[in-house]
């Protein structure tokens, strides 16, 4: 655990740079004086309300979901929270990955922190204690609805907290109890509405949009860098690129693109030079229209998401203040359902046009040698790459499908009405994941083309990418596997900020 890099958890706004700032800084985390406080206080309320009233409230002295009008004794009540989150455990699938457990673990603390939502000060603390010495809960990517928040996903990241289930620790799956007992934790003895707290809300679906987002500001940049360099490498025009044609239109996304576009090309002998043809394809020329919708989609998605990593998002909801607790619905995933079903669509259309640039690259035109390679014929050049883009292109529109205009009703209809938000998530990161790779094979087609335009250069700023990206993968003379370069072009974009 680093010591000299901590971020304080407090009731400010936390910006999602602010959490790729953590993530990549390996930063620890602490809960300042101020959360702690706010805990603390919303905790000896709660006892307070539960010793002197005698009304049943929702998940705290009665049962769940259609449960609700079962009233639950006094000396049970920590029991109930323990069963809720050993029964609700349920999920199946693939196991998450450790970065994004841990987003969820920041998240969940972030959202707990406001004092709204009445658990133990220990509570809290024990899942900043699994942040800081990465023991990392074994999570599943099946089973939320995403309603009642995620109550699947939570449940197993939160059983570690009881002494149970299993978590990734130092390269090894373990039993949580090994390492509590390592540590020299006691099992968290939960208290009246704490496992609610735990398994409501939307940190698995907001841990997954959360790395997305950062994913595709970084995407776009390099889809930037990227389609740039085949722009100037299929000998394409300047003009659509102009300010006074895209600030007509007055979209934000299509006026940055064009300037972004703009600054890269600034130099280039091959853009400045004379152009027999007229106009050029849509996938080059439209590059303004299409990628600054993807911008604009990134910075909406951004907003929203911003928005619920900064709310307690649990029911009931507990106002110390106004002495009231409310039974409602701020689990539910709607507002950020849609959304990251829609920057899925935005990011899958990055995707879309950067293979159609690669089809035009390949496509024996403007002086380039057919499937950009020198003897076409003998050697097959680029032919299968196009190939492989279109069809990770193809499954990325049947990701696409929005499972947010789905619900099926649960809890024996006391839950009617789910936003299956969490198969947004999960498909969402598919997307980014295959956005990647189509443009890592957009890049080896752009550098190779370009090297077919020597002695002409382009732009300062594109012929240091070219010279980095050839430092990992070569110009093609003649047919080989391709495979390898395909996964190296991944990974350098990956890097590519």
């Amino acid at each position: 655990m680093k010591t000299d890099n901590i971020h304080y958890i407090t009731p400010e706004r936390l910006s999602l740079a602010c959490v790729e700032h953590i993530v990549e800084s390996g930063a620890a985390i602490a809960l300042s004086d101020k959360s702690l406080e706010l805990i603390a206080r919303c905790r000896d309320y709660l006892d307070a309300k539960v010793a002197s009233d005698s009304a049943p409230i929702y998940g705290v002295t009665t049962g769940f979901g259609s449960l609700c009008n079962i009233s639950v004794s006094s000396d049970q009540l920590g029991q109930l929270q323990r069963n809720l989150v050993m029964s609700h455990a349920c999920g199946v699938g693939e196991t998450v990955a450790p970065e994004i457990v841990k987003l969820m673990l920041l998240l969940k603390v972030q959202s707990l922190s406001y004092g709204n939502s009445g658990v133990q000060p220990v509570t809290v603390q024990r899942l900043v204690d699994f942040y800081n010495n990465d023991v990392i809960p074994v999570v599943y990517s099946q089973g939320s609805l995403g309603a009642s928040g995620d109550l699947a996903p939570l449940a197993n990241m939160c059983l570690p907290l009881l002494g149970l289930g299993e978590v990734l620790w130092q390269g090894r799956q373990v039993p949580a109890a090994e390492v509590l007992q390592h540590y020299g934790w006691e099992p968290i003895a939960l208290q009246s509405k704490e496992g609610l707290a735990l398994l409501n809300g939307t940190q698995f679906m907001s841990a997954h949009a959360v790395a997305a987002l950062i994913s595709a500001r970084r995407l776009w940049k390099a889809a930037a860098s990227i389609g740039a360099m085949s722009l100037d490498a299929f000998d394409g025009r300047i003009e659509p690129f102009g300010p006074q044609v895209n600030a007509v239109r007055h979209h934000r996304g299509q006026i940055e693109t064009a300037e972004v576009f703009r600054n890269l090309l600034r130099g280039s002998e091959l853009i400045a030079r004379h152009k027999e043809h007229v106009q050029d394809p849509y996938s080059f020329r439209c590059i303004p229209q299409v990628h600054g919708a993807v911008l604009d989609a990134i910075n909406f998605v951004s907003a929203v998401i911003e928005d619920e990593i900064n709310s307690p998002t649990d029911n009931p909801t507990v106002f110390p203040d106004d002495d009231i607790i409310v039974s409602a619905g701020n689990f539910h995933g709607q507002p950020i359902a849609m959304p990251m079903d829609y920057l899925a669509l935005a990011l899958s259309e990055l995707a879309n046009i950067s293979e159609r640039r690669i089809y035009k690259l390949i496509a024996g035109v403007r002086s380039l040698p057919s499937f950009l390679v020198a003897r076409p014929g003998l050697n097959s050049g680029f032919m299968i790459l196009q190939y492989a883009a279109a069809s990770i292109v193809n499954q990325n529109k049947g990701l696409c499908w929005p499972t947010s205009c789905d619900s099926i009703p649960s809890s024996q209809g006391q839950e009617d009405h789910v936003s299956m938000g969490a198969n947004s998530a999960t498909k969402l990161l598919r997307v980014v994941a295959n956005l990647e790779r189509v443009l890592g094979i957009e890049l080896i087609n752009a550098a190779q083309a370009l090297d077919f335009r020597r002695p002409a250069r382009s732009s300062e700023v594109l012929e240091k990418l070219h010279a980095d990206f050839r430092g990992c993968v070569p110009f093609i003379a003649e047919d080989t596997v391709m495979s390898p370069h395909i996964a190296a072009a991944v990974e350098f974009v990956k890097g590519m900020r």
